[in-house]
This record gives structure tokens, C-alpha cells and sequence, in this order.
């Protein structure tokens, strides 16, 4: 058997584990996917007359519409949480050190745990979309290419995500300090454009907001689904995403294979 088909054979059989793991133990991934479930609900139903009218929107759509795209990518950010702390489990519970005496390929682990992180980050998306569709999210201006353009976004940005959850998650000790270094990835939504506009934050802020990776992926998605100038955020949220692809894979990558555990 050549190397590659026996890195898909490997992979495949490790992405089928975790898919089996997120089965048994449904319980973090729906808590983690509360989180932006409950603040949709929160900003729409408490604060969505006094935040629409902050945006120049005027009625509750008009902000529903403004936090959807935002959630979305927090929603990816919360779900990547539940796969730092699924690697660290791997890495301190003895299974890796099990893999390690056998003959399957060494990086099929990591891929595994990649690609059932993306699965599982679109599927949470598909369910933060549905609950935004039932509360009152249009999106009617989109082209099929836009849906397109904007799934490829999504999918981009939760690999970029995972690969760098992957790396907290392998150089955590416990499943606590990995669900503890993951944590940037619900607070950076929060300090960026997803609640409100840059322009409208601290002048001493803005530069932070505006040019952190969610804030570009947020408005580029929002460009897409509601035709809003998208500007330099295109390219900017694509480089952001291809930069923490290949950082997060490297880091990952020579953790992994130093490590003795």
C-alpha cells in the first residue's frame, strides 16, 4: 500500500473515532454551543430595539441581520474549544502512546481530529442558522455564488481555528488548561465587530478590533450574505485564515512528534 492511501485509510479510521466520541458524549459540544445560541437570544429579544437603533437600523430585523454573520463564526470559535480539550484528553490519557507502537501513519491522529473538527463546526453553524432563519434572518439579496463564496469562508476559517485548537490542546496538561488556553477563541468574537461596528468602539481600540481574525472574516461574510461593502476584509480575513492554517499545522505538527507522552 503506497504512503498516501495509507494516510487515508488511517485518517479515515481516526475521523470515524472522534465522530464516535462527539456521539457518545454529545454533552460538550452542546454546551459549548449554547453560548452563541444564548447570546443571539439575548441581543435579539433584550437589546435588539436599543442595538438596532445604535446601528441606524431602526427596527429589531435590521440587527438580527447585523449579529447573525458575527454568531456564526463565535459558533465556530466555542466548537473548536471542545477539540483542544479532545486532543489534550488523547494525549494524556495513554491512547497516543497505544497509536504510537502501531503501524499506522503518524499524522492520521491530527487529521482525524481536524477534519471531525470541521464537520462538527459546520454542523453547529447549520444549527445557529436555523434557530437565526426561525427568529427572523433573511438573507434574500444573495446569489448561489455568494452562499458559496460564504460556505467556503466558513469551512476556511474553522480549519484555520482547529489547526491552532489542535496545537492548545496538545500543549495543554488536562483537559481543563486546554479548555482554558482555547478560551480566545469565544473572547475574540466579543472584541470585534460581531455586536458592534469598529467605528463604533474607542478611538484607541479600533486598530485592535478591526484587524484581529474575526473582524475581517465577520464583515466579509456579512458583504455575502447581506451585500454590504466588503472592502479589504476579503483578502484580509483569506490571509488571516491561510496564515493560522499553516501556523496551527507546524505547531501542531512538531508538538506532536516531540512529544514523549
Amino acid at each position: 500500500m503506497s504512503t498516501l492511501a495509507l494516510a487515508v485509510r488511517d485518517s479515515s479510521t481516526m475521523l470515524r473515532r472522534n465522530l464516535l466520541h462527539a456521539r457518545r458524549y454529545p454533552s460538550l459540544t452542546l454546551n459549548l454551543l449554547l453560548t452563541p445560541i444564548m447570546l443571539l437570544l439575548l441581543f435579539v429579544y433584550i437589546f435588539g430595539d436599543t442595538m438596532s437603533a445604535g446601528i441606524g437600523g431602526g427596527d429589531r430585523s435590521a440587527y438580527i441581520a447585523y449579529l447573525v454573520p458575527g454568531l456564526m463564526l463565535m459558533t465556530i470559535g466555542s466548537t473548536t474549544i471542545g477539540t483542544a480539550v479532545s486532543v489534550s484528553n488523547d494525549m494524556t490519557e495513554g491512547i497516543i502512546a497505544r497509536f504510537r507502537t502501531m503501524a499506522i501513519h503518524r499524522g492520521s491522529v491530527l487529521i482525524g481530529h481536524v477534519i471531525g473538527s470541521v464537520l462538527q463546526c459546520i454542523m453547529s453553524v447549520v444549527f445557529v442558522g436555523a434557530v437565526a432563519l426561525a427568529i427572523g434572518f433573511r438573507s434574500t439579496d444573495a446569489t448561489a455564488l455568494e452562499w458559496l463564496a460564504a460556505f467556503g469562508l466558513l469551512v476556511l476559517f474553522a480549519l484555520a481555528l482547529t489547526w491552532i485548537a489542535v496545537g492548545m490542546g496538545l500543549i495543554s496538561p488536562n483537559a481543563e488548561a486546554a479548555s482554558n488556553n482555547a478560551m480566545p477563541m469565544i473572547l475574540l468574537p466579543l472584541l470585534s465587530s460581531a455586536f458592534v461596528p469598529v467605528d463604533a468602539m474607542p478611538g484607541w481600540f479600533q486598530p485592535v478590533a478591526e484587524y484581529q481574525p474575526f473582524t475581517p472574516a465577520i464583515e466579509t461574510l456579512r458583504g455575502l450574505l447581506l451585500g454590504t461593502e466588503i472592502g479589504h476584509n476579503g483578502w484580509l480575513a483569506t490571509a488571516w485564515c491561510l496564515g493560522l492554517v499553516v501556523l496551527g499545522y507546524f505547531w501542531s505538527a512538531a508538538k506532536f512528534n516531540t512529544d514523549p507522552k
